[in-house]
């Protein structure tokens, strides 16, 4: 795995999406912010060598919808690396619509895909 990847920019309506990561040994910090940036959502995906599958936990800030993001995204890059991922989400706009929640969702998930293709 390369030790500095830059990072992943994706337009998506009125939001500017940012991944970004640090590497920590084999493991994962990742942030995706857009729009007003903070922290919403972390996600903790781990690989369970016994089992041979990758889960993940998620705590989500009151008030914060950004969850669902960060719980597939620590788990997919997990299953993936066979590492532990810590996964922070933070994407903020202002009057968001249905549309537009899908449209960062799809763009997230397209995202995360091209970090591991990355890797």
């Amino acid at each position: 795995m390369r030790d500095i990847l830059q990072p992943i920019k994706q337009n998506v309506g009125r939001a500017e999406l940012i991944l970004d990561q640090k590497q920590i040994g084999n493991d994962h910090v990742i942030t995706l912010t857009g729009g007003e940036e903070h922290v919403g959502a972390i996600a903790v995906g781990v690989f369970d060598e016994k089992s041979g599958s990758a889960s993940a936990s998620v705590i989500t800030l009151p008030g914060h919808r950004d969850d669902v993001i960060a719980l597939e995204s620590a788990r997919r890059i997990s299953e993936v690396t066979k590492a532990a991922t810590v996964f922070i989400v933070g994407i903020h706009l202002d009057n968001i619509t249905k549309d537009e929640i899908d449209e960062i969702i799809v763009a997230s998930e397209l995202m995360v895909e091209k970090f591991i293709d990355s890797l």
